[in-house]
Protein backbone atom coordinates (compact mmCIF):
# COMPACT_ATOMS: atom_id res chain seq x y z
CA UNK A 1 0.00 0.00 0.00
CA UNK A 2 2.96 2.76 1.15
CA UNK A 3 4.15 1.30 -2.32
CA UNK A 4 1.43 3.07 -4.34
CA UNK A 5 0.81 5.59 -2.47
CA UNK A 6 4.75 6.76 -3.05
CA UNK A 7 3.91 6.46 -6.38
CA UNK A 8 0.63 8.16 -7.02
CA UNK A 9 3.15 11.36 -4.97
CA UNK A 10 5.89 10.89 -7.67
CA UNK A 11 3.13 11.13 -10.72
CA UNK A 12 1.26 14.14 -9.40
CA UNK A 13 5.03 15.61 -8.35
CA UNK A 14 5.94 14.95 -11.92
CA UNK A 15 2.98 15.90 -13.46
CA UNK A 16 2.81 19.44 -11.13
CA UNK A 17 6.56 19.99 -12.82
CA UNK A 18 5.76 19.66 -16.48
CA UNK A 19 3.09 22.05 -15.84
CA UNK A 20 4.92 24.43 -15.08
CA UNK A 21 7.04 24.29 -18.21
CA UNK A 22 3.92 24.03 -20.64
CA UNK A 23 2.98 28.14 -19.50
CA UNK A 24 6.41 28.91 -19.94
CA UNK A 25 5.61 31.40 -23.72
CA UNK A 26 8.54 32.71 -25.39
CA UNK A 27 6.89 35.95 -26.41
CA UNK A 28 8.29 37.74 -30.24
CA UNK A 29 7.65 41.41 -31.93
CA UNK A 30 8.94 42.75 -34.75
CA UNK A 31 11.02 46.02 -34.13
CA UNK A 32 12.45 48.87 -36.03
CA UNK A 33 15.25 50.82 -34.57
CA UNK A 34 15.73 54.13 -35.91
CA UNK A 35 19.33 55.12 -34.28
CA UNK A 36 22.17 52.60 -32.99
CA UNK A 37 20.88 51.45 -29.55
CA UNK A 38 22.75 49.95 -26.62
CA UNK A 39 21.09 46.98 -25.08
CA UNK A 40 22.72 45.60 -21.94
CA UNK A 41 25.84 47.04 -22.72
CA UNK A 42 25.93 45.66 -26.70
CA UNK A 43 25.51 48.12 -29.71
CA UNK A 44 22.40 47.06 -31.72
CA UNK A 45 22.92 49.27 -35.53
CA UNK A 46 19.74 50.72 -36.10
CA UNK A 47 17.28 48.40 -38.80
CA UNK A 48 14.30 45.81 -37.86
CA UNK A 49 15.16 43.17 -35.55
CA UNK A 50 12.93 40.49 -33.68
CA UNK A 51 12.11 41.04 -30.14
CA UNK A 52 11.94 37.63 -28.22
CA UNK A 53 11.29 37.79 -24.30
CA UNK A 54 11.16 34.38 -22.44
CA UNK A 55 9.13 34.38 -19.43
CA UNK A 56 10.27 31.76 -17.86
CA UNK A 57 13.99 32.65 -17.37
CA UNK A 58 13.12 36.45 -17.73
CA UNK A 59 15.86 37.02 -20.92
CA UNK A 60 14.91 39.48 -23.52
CA UNK A 61 16.79 39.17 -27.23
CA UNK A 62 17.47 40.61 -29.98
CA UNK A 63 17.51 38.41 -33.29
CA UNK A 64 18.43 39.25 -36.69
CA UNK A 65 18.41 36.45 -39.36
CA UNK A 66 17.68 33.88 -36.71
CA UNK A 67 21.63 35.19 -35.13
CA UNK A 68 21.09 36.53 -31.24
CA UNK A 69 22.65 40.52 -31.38
CA UNK A 70 21.92 41.13 -28.25
CA UNK A 71 20.59 40.03 -24.65
CA UNK A 72 19.44 41.29 -21.65
CA UNK A 73 18.28 39.93 -17.87
CA UNK A 74 14.82 41.22 -16.91
CA UNK A 75 12.55 42.00 -14.52
CA UNK A 76 8.63 42.45 -14.06
CA UNK A 77 6.83 45.53 -12.97
CA UNK A 78 3.13 45.85 -12.28
CA UNK A 79 1.42 48.70 -14.89
CA UNK A 80 -1.36 50.80 -13.40
CA UNK A 81 -3.69 49.12 -16.31
CA UNK A 82 -3.52 46.93 -18.97
CA UNK A 83 -0.98 48.29 -22.58
CA UNK A 84 -3.13 48.91 -24.93
CA UNK A 85 -0.17 47.91 -27.91
CA UNK A 86 3.52 46.94 -28.02
CA UNK A 87 6.15 49.89 -26.12
CA UNK A 88 9.54 50.02 -26.47
CA UNK A 89 11.12 52.37 -23.91
CA UNK A 90 14.43 53.79 -24.14
CA UNK A 91 16.62 56.88 -23.09
CA UNK A 92 18.84 59.54 -25.06
CA UNK A 93 22.10 60.02 -23.22
CA UNK A 94 25.62 61.55 -24.42
CA UNK A 95 26.15 57.82 -25.53
CA UNK A 96 23.49 57.36 -27.64
CA UNK A 97 20.07 55.89 -27.07
CA UNK A 98 19.76 52.79 -24.28
CA UNK A 99 17.26 50.63 -24.91
CA UNK A 100 15.39 50.50 -20.93
CA UNK A 101 12.59 48.00 -21.15
CA UNK A 102 9.19 47.11 -23.37
CA UNK A 103 6.00 46.09 -22.73
CA UNK A 104 3.98 44.21 -24.90
CA UNK A 105 -0.18 44.84 -25.90
CA UNK A 106 -2.18 43.70 -23.29
CA UNK A 107 0.07 42.93 -20.50
CA UNK A 108 -0.61 44.64 -16.73
CA UNK A 109 3.76 43.91 -16.48
CA UNK A 110 6.45 46.08 -18.15
CA UNK A 111 9.20 44.34 -19.08
CA UNK A 112 12.16 46.01 -17.24
CA UNK A 113 15.78 45.76 -18.24
CA UNK A 114 17.48 44.63 -15.01
CA UNK A 115 21.03 46.12 -15.31
CA UNK A 116 21.20 48.44 -18.69
CA UNK A 117 24.69 47.36 -18.74
CA UNK A 118 25.92 49.31 -15.74
CA UNK A 119 28.90 47.80 -14.25
CA UNK A 120 29.15 46.34 -11.33
CA UNK A 121 32.18 45.68 -8.50
CA UNK A 122 32.45 44.21 -5.12
CA UNK A 123 33.42 39.67 -4.77
CA UNK A 124 30.66 37.52 -5.33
Amino acid sequence: MKSIVNRVIVVLMVGALTSVVAFAKVHTHRVTFDTDTKVNGTVVEKGTYDLKFDDQSGQLSIVKNGKTIAQAMTKLEPRAKKAGDFQLRSTNSGDGSQLLGVTFGGWDKDVVIANNGASTSGSN
